[in-house]
């Protein structure tokens, strides 16, 4: 009943959305003559990284099945897209005013730099590297609140510092300690289960993007001998645990790497570390590829092999020569992941509207435009807290003063897989129990959409919102510049003559105080696939 009041009292803003939705549906072209949404004019030239031979092997791929790829985006879009995809935010209005004036031919490159510079990086990568390494104090992972807070922060720290990708996984690898003070070894105590196997197996997914259960027995026994010998132990601290060489075995080890070569092992020496030289060594087939792939799929939706975590020689690459291009310059930058990150984002590739120019069915998967998905959790609910100048309210299981979370604290930067909230859980954040990347879940459902129009959650941000207050008072009363405001605000763009009609008859036909029709405006817009997705 509850939700049906709300949904009455708030009928008006359901028109408005209908209203706004007609005048500019996502990816439709407006008449001629007007800017399009999501793509360059015809006059506009690309102004990326020069030569990127991203660009020349995904064309060639396309050409050869007749595939057309997208226009170039817009600026609009590019800096929301941009700013999303490497800082996990939205930009600030002043940001997008400055970018769409600046008429440097290489604004794009050198916006890119200043983001890859950022602090919020480190904040939104650690939130990725979180999930694939089951950062969480909770059931089934069990870290416990002390050391997700280490691991966590030692994870930031690395990313924030541009630790060499090699130097990062050999850390994870070969480190022993306490989790409490060598956060590392946590990426031991992350798995479900203590046993060669299930070390292996992580292992094998998260650095080599391979699913070990379905390689022979005999293969797989070969590269669990890596592990035989890590011991735990515990101490006098509460659910501290040591993670190191087991010193009992005497013996040499057989193991066999997963290229088949076997090797042995003589006592006192790490079989972690053995493994960990041959994993990062520059021609392993493994290694570079795996990395490379990930950040492909996580900037693009979709790795070159798909999925990111399923490589196997029945799963080939759609782009073989572009894999190989991205690996060869991993190794070549002495394995600086922010070189790929930079290659791609400079990439017109990665730079094409989300409007298809092609209806092959084939165009999504060989990258014709880039991929319409929805933020993560994490992010539209950070999104949400900015506009609304609010704060987000979470739980867990774990009693304070562990779960703490400072009020101005936002969402990516929560170091707890086990630290929740009911919005978090409804949009899909993955459970970090397992590692893979499909536990992150972002298909819309019929609950989101009901929590988004109709909830007290929601409307309760809009009526306590001090940015919109803001917004108002700087407009003084002029309603064609609450209306670009707001638009930049949400949509990181200004709006279309059509929308600001729209709008502004609205705002005359509507008897209520100005306030009340802002959060109207407001809520519609957060209601729309413009604002809900990456495009």
């Amino acid at each position: 009943m509850h939700r049906v009041q709300i949904l009455r009292k708030n009928s008006s803003t359901v028109v408005l959305l209908l209203i706004l939705a007609m005048c500019v549906p996502l990816f439709a072209q407006l008449r001629p003559g007007q800017a399009r949404f999501g793509q360059f004019e015809s006059n506009k030239k690309y102004t990326g990284t020069s030569n990127n031979r991203i660009d020349t092997l995904v064309m060639a791929a396309l050409r050869k099945q007749d595939i057309e790829s997208a226009n170039l985006c817009s600026d609009e879009v590019f800096i929301r897209r941009v700013y999303l995809d490497v800082n996990g935010s939205l930009p600030e209005p002043q940001e997008v005013r400055s970018f769409l004036k600046d008429r440097r031919p290489r604004k794009r490159a050198a916006l890119i730099n200043a983001l890859l510079k950022r602090d919020e990086f480190a904040d939104y990568w650690s939130l990725k590297w979180c999930d694939l390494l089951r950062v969480k104090a909770e059931f089934p992972i069990n870290l416990w609140p002390n050391a997700v807070q280490a691991y966590h922060r030692w994870i930031h720290d690395c990313l924030r510092e541009n630790m060499p990708y090699d130097q990062f996984v050999r850390k994870l690898l070969t480190s022993s300690g306490s989790n409490f003070r060598v956060p590392q070894v946590n990426f031991y105590r992350a798995i479900q289960g203590q046993e060669p196997s299930a070390i292996a197996g992580a292992v094998a997914l998260t650095f080599m993007g391979v699913r070990l259960e379905k390689w022979p027995e005999a293969r797989r026994s070969g590269m669990e001998a890596f592990f035989s010998r890590v011991a735990y132990k515990t101490t006098a601290e509460w659910k501290e645990e040591i993670v190191c060489l087991d010193p009992a075995p005497a013996d040499p080890l057989k193991a066999v790497f997963p290229d088949g070569v076997t090797v042995q092992i003589q006592p006192g020496e790490d079989p972690r570390a053995v493994f960990a030289d041959w994993l990062v060594t520059p021609d392993n087939p493994w290694f570079a590829r795996n990395i490379a792939n990930r950040i492909w799929a996580w900037l693009l939706g979709r790795g070159i092999i798909h999925e990111p975590d399923d490589i196997r020689p029945d799963n080939p690459a759609v782009h073989p020569q572009l894999l190989t291009h991205l690996e060869k310059e991993l190794v070549k930058a002495d394995y600086d992941l922010r070189h790929i990150y930079r290659l791609i984002l400079n990439s017109r590739t990665y730079q094409q509207s989300s409007i298809p120019r092609s209806d092959h069915p084939d165009a999504g998967a060989l990258f014709a435009y880039y991929p319409v998905r929805r933020l993560d959790a994490e992010v539209l609910v950070d999104a949400l807290c900015w506009i609304s100048g609010t704060r987000e309210s979470y739980s867990s299981a774990i009693p304070e003063p562990f779960t703490f979370i400072p009020e101005e604290n936002r969402s990516i930067k929560l170091a707890d897989g086990s630290i929740t909230s009911q919005f978090l859980e409804m949009f899909g954040r993955p459970a970090r129990d397992t590692g893979l990347e499909s536990e992150r879940n972002n298909d819309p459902t019929d609950a989101q959409r009901l929590h988004l129009l109709n909830s007290t959650h929601i409307q309760s941000k809009l009526e306590r919102s001090q940015r919109l207050n803001r917004l108002i008072k700087t407009a003084k009363g002029n309603r064609r510049t609450l209306i670009s405001m707001i638009y930049l605000n949400i949509l990181s763009r200004y709006p279309t003559q059509t929308e600001v009609a729209a709008a502004e008859g609205y705002f005359q036909t509507k008897g209520t105080s100005t306030r009340q029709t802002t959060n109207d405006l407001v809520w519609a817009l957060i209601n729309t696939k413009e604002f809900l997705y990456r495009h």
